[in-house]
């Protein structure tokens, strides 16, 4: 199933070219009051959501992708988990541009570890990347994005796919310069989620999935996952070894290279196969 949220908050499944309106079914959700849960409870009671999902697509209420302004499908994220220079040849090329590395040394990911991005810097493939300090080169970085879909406490690599609730592509953007990653990319508008939400069992295994980045056209970044240092479970496996992840939690699993500066003007096209593509459009705040 694919699951998008569009326009004000409309919730849809998506179906070829179309989105169906399925917002009615959201009323099965369960009561929530102050104070709120820290987890987004779409996708920790979606499996209980599919039979009113499923009903309220016979509505037939159905628009074209291209006619609604897609919103990030997760809609309230508690973190977002990002892997940094999880590919070794993003690894290289980081250690040879000085316009990366700023004279700092880039280490493998299994020492620098993960780091967490401001959930305040998610939007949608419908909304505009703002370049805030433009004096500065600004980045794209293609990533898959991992959507957990239960609690995971301190799980085993073999068992971390069972935890997943589903995919979207990530774009992970980053203004360069010597401060902590957490603070460079945690602008508001730097992390992408989109074009919708595909559930686990639409992708099945993550590893052997194509990832292709162009900007106004010129290919910047293609690789694919089965070249992750730290494939997906491992990466759930880590994390939750640190702290408990919950339903609506995302990671982003690392950009492999050909990363490079955007500009006012341009625009992103972002594609992961079995997930989709985004246009996203870079804008100046």
């Amino acid at each position: 199933m694919r699951i998008a949220r569009y326009d004000d908050n409309r919730f849809g499944i998506v179906d070829g070219d179309d989105v169906i309106d399925v917002t009615s079914a959201l009323a099965a959700l369960p009561a929530q009051s102050y104070p709120f849960p820290r987890t987004d409870i779409l996708i920790e009671n979606l499996e209980q959501l599919r039979p009113a999902l499923q009903a309220a697509a016979k509505s037939r209420a159905r628009r074209k992708l291209t006619d609604v302004k897609l919103l990030a499908p997760v809609a309230n994220p508690g973190k977002i988990v990002a892997a940094p220079v999880n590919y070794k040849k993003h690894l290289d090329e980081a250690r040879a541009d000085a316009g990366i590395h700023h004279q700092q040394q880039v280490g493998e990911i299994q020492k620098v570890g993960l780091f967490l991005k401001a959930t305040s810097s998610v939007i949608g493939a419908g909304e505009t990347i703002l370049i805030r300090h433009d004096e500065r080169r600004n980045d794209h970085e293609i990533e898959l994005a991992v959507v957990i879909g239960k609690k995971a406490d301190r799980v085993s690599k073999a068992d971390a796919l069972n935890y997943v609730a589903g995919y979207c592509i990530g774009l992970d953007m980053t203004i360069r310069g010597p401060e902590e990653r957490s603070l460079r990319k945690s602008l508001d508008t730097f992390t992408v989620l989109g074009p919708y939400f595909v559930t686990a069992d639409e992708i099945g295994d993550p590893a052997g999935l194509d990832l292709v980045l162009t900007v106004d056209g010129e290919a910047r970044q293609t690789a694919n996952t089965r070249d992750l240092v730290l494939d997906v479970p491992t990466l759930i496996s880590w994390a939750s070894s640190f702290y408990t992840l919950h339903p609506g939690d995302v990671i982003l699993s690392g950009t492999p290279e050909g990363v490079g500066p955007v500009v006012p003007g341009n625009t992103i096209r972002a594609t992961i196969s079995k997930v989709g593509t985004m246009d996203v459009k870079v804008g100046h705040i």
